[in-house]
C-alpha cells in the first residue's frame, strides 16, 4: 500500500512539474517575440540620438560663444537619480542588481536623504524604494512592452526641468544596458549636465540658423529627454532578453526534475512489482 502511494505522490509531482514547464516555455516564447521587437527599437532610436549628440557635439567644442547651463559643472549640493525596472518580476537579476546599484551609490555619496531625490520607472524599483521611504518625487508604471515616447515624456521632462531650476546640480541614470541576449549590465550615466562629447566629435560641417545659442537652448533639452527615452529602450530589449533567459533556464529545469522523477517512478515501480512477485512466490512455497 505504501508503495502504491509513493508511486501516486511522484506522478502527482510529475504532472505538476509538466504543467508549470508548460507556464515557463511559454512565457519564454513569448519574452523571445517581445525582446526581438525592443531590440529593435533600441537600435533604431539609437542613431537618432546619436545625430542629436553629435550636432550639440560640433557646437559645444567649436564654438568659443555659444554657452548653456546643462554644458556647465556647477557644486553638486543636490542630486537627482532616475532608476529603471520592470513592473514585474521573473526576469532573474534584473531587478535587484539596478536596485543594488542605487543603494550602494546613495551610500557611498549622501548622508542624508536631503541630498538626494529619486525618479522611478517601473513597479518594483518604485514600490522598494517608497517601502524604505526613500524621496521618490515621480514615478511611472505599467509602460508598454515597447514604450512609447508619450507614455515617459512629462516625467523625462520634469527631470530635465529640475536640472534647469537648479532644484538638482546633476541628473544621474541607472539602468540595465542590452549587451547581448544573455548578458545584460548595469549602467550609471551622468545625463546633466552635458560634458563628454569625446566619443561623437564630428568632421561634418555645419550652418545654423539663427545662430548656435538659439539651437543650443532647443536642442539641449530635447536631447536630455532623448536620453532617458533611449535608455528605457534600452532597458526593455535588456528586460525581455533577461526574462527570456530565466524562463529558458526554468523550463530546462523543470526538464531535468521530470527526468529524475520520471526515473525514480520507473525504479518505485519496478520495487513494487518485484515485491508482489516476492509475496506471490512466498504465498505459493507456503501452501506447498
Amino acid at each position: 500500500m505504501n508503495g502504491l502511494a509513493s508511486l501516486k505522490d511522484i506522478q502527482k509531482r510529475i504532472k505538476s512539474t509538466q504543467k508549470t514547464r508548460q507556464i515557463t516555455k511559454a512565457m519564454e516564447m513569448v519574452s523571445a517575440a517581445k525582446f526581438r521587437n525592443a531590440e529593435a527599437n533600441a537600435k533604431r532610436y539609437a542613431s537618432y540620438s546619436g545625430k542629436i549628440q553629435e550636432v550639440i557635439a560640433n557646437i559645444a567644442t567649436n564654438s568659443t560663444d555659444a554657452t548653456h547651463p546643462m554644458l556647465e559643472k556647477r557644486e553638486v549640493k543636490k542630486t537627482g537619480y532616475i532608476l529603471i525596472t520592470a513592473d514585474s518580476g521573473l526576469a532573474g537579476a534584473y531587478n535587484s542588481n539596478v536596485i543594488r546599484t542605487l543603494m550602494k551609490t546613495i551610500e557611498e555619496k549622501h548622508s542624508s536623504p536631503d541630498e538626494f531625490v529619486i525618479i522611478a520607472i517601473g513597479k518594483v524599483g518604485a514600490e522598494y524604494l517608497k517601502k524604505r521611504k526613500l524621496p521618490v518625487i515621480d514615478e511611472v508604471v505599467g509602460l508598454q512592452d515597447q514604450p512609447r515616447w508619450a507614455e515617459i515624456k512629462q516625467i523625462a521632462s520634469n527631470a530635465v526641468q529640475l536640472y534647469a531650476d537648479e532644484e538638482i546640480d546633476e541628473l544621474i541614470i541607472i539602468y540595465n544596458h542590452f549587451i547581448s541576449a544573455i548578458s545584460q549590465v548595469v549602467q550609471t550615466n551622468t545625463l546633466l549636465p552635458i560634458t563628454n562629447f569625446e566619443a561623437t566629435k564630428s568632421s561634418s560641417t555645419y550652418e545654423y540658423e539663427p545662430d548656435e545659442e538659439t539651437i543650443l537652448n532647443v536642442l539641449l533639452p530635447q536631447y536630455a529627454e532623448s536620453l532617458i527615452y533611449g535608455a528605457l529602450l534600452d532597458a526593455k530589449a535588456s528586460e525581455h532578453a533577461a526574462r527570456m533567459t530565466a524562463m529558458k533556464t526554468a523550463t530546462d529545469n523543470a526538464d531535468e526534475l521530470i527526468d529524475g522523477l520520471t526515473l525514480q517512478y520507473n525504479r518505485a515501480r519496478q520495487a513494487a512489482i518485484t515485491q508482489e512477485i516476492t509475496e506471490i512466490v512466498s504465498g505459493a512455497a507456503a501452501l506447498e
